[in-house]
């Protein structure tokens, strides 16, 4: 439990020094937004190609660990439909927003931070082999139930969207990584060290971003339904990943990697989707701070029971 509390704690106090540096001029949009880009376009890529570099895939990777977590998703995805479908008043940005806000997980901040800084050297790159596959299922499936529950006039950006999804940074920095592995060539030691120093970078700023983004402030007006997506993105879906890992035998130090990524918060890129996609903003903006505030003591309470 010393682990987790050391590891989580830190993380949280960076994330609320961002929200903190926000509201006192040190973090206005003039830098949030170039400092996004320059974080998600070349810092985490690099993280994740060196990390998926330097790991042993054929001994690391596990077909049972990615698809037991992709089956969660889905089937939180079938949960949030069908609590949709009960909702004959509500209108359709707000369902399509409550769907993917429930299972569009901040991966590449938060997850690849915890990541990172609980687990060793090889169980990071495994959680970073498991990212690629993730944030692809993750964004594809936000568009597609944003496509069918946003407004008429917004869904032709759908498929403007899908190819984005597939040109994701991280998704072709993982891709890349795991194909340069396996053909058995070594980084040279420069582009590996730039690659070192280039990645530092990534986490620190990513979470100071984060905690810039919040705003608790939308909260009162969609408290419960925020809530409830919190719940199915921060309880039922991680804990529906861990009853898949136990029923097909995996071991608990292989179940770690896939159940800190399962418990991330709501991904900031909720928003912007909901925006683009004739979503409901505010409450993705809702959805995405709470689960984030909320996420510091499930981590503790999931990493905590499997140490």
């Amino acid at each position: 439990m010393h682990q987790v509390i050391v590891t989580i704690i830190p993380i949280f106090m960076l994330i609320f020094l961002g929200t903190g540096a926000r509201r006192l001029g040190f973090m206005e949009p003039q830098f949030t937004t170039p400092a996004n880009r320059l974080v998600f376009y070349l810092a985490i890529p690099a993280l994740v190609f060196r990390a998926l570099t330097r790991a042993s895939l054929k001994e690391q990777f596990d077909l049972r660990l990615v698809l037991m977590t992709m089956l969660a998703v889905l089937i939180i995805v079938l949960l949030s439909w069908l609590f949709n479908h009960r909702r004959t008043a509500v209108s359709g940005p707000v369902k399509g927003t409550f769907s993917q806000a429930a299972i569009h997980g901040n991966l590449g901040y938060i997850g690849l931070a915890v990541s990172f800084y609980y687990l060793s050297e090889a169980d990071f790159s495994q959680a970073s082999m498991l990212v690629g596959f993730l944030m692809l299922m993750q964004n594809c499936l936000a568009v597609f139930i944003l496509h069918f529950y946003g407004n008429a006039e917004k869904k032709g950006r759908g498929w403007e969207m899908f190819t984005r999804v597939f040109f994701n940074p991280v998704i072709l920095a993982a891709t890349g990584g795991m194909i340069f592995n396996l053909s058995g060539i070594h980084l040279p030691v420069i582009i590996d060290r730039f690659l070192q120093i280039l990645s530092g970078l990534a986490l620190p700023m990513g979470l100071l971003l984060i905690g810039a983004s919040l705003s608790p402030s939308l909260l009162r007006r969609w408290l419960p339904l925020a809530f409830l997506s919190a719940t199915l993105k921060l309880v039922a879906l991680p804990g529906l990943g861990l009853l898949l890992y136990f029923l097909v035998g995996l071991k608990t130090t292989s179940m770690v990697p896939g159940l800190i990524l399962l418990a991330t918060p709501s991904a900031t890129l909720t928003f912007v989707m909901a925006q683009e996609m004739g979503g409901e903003v505010d409450l993705a903006v809702a959805c995405v701070s709470l689960s984030t505030i909320l996420s510091a003591f499930t981590y503790a309470l999931w990493l905590g029971l499997l140490t």
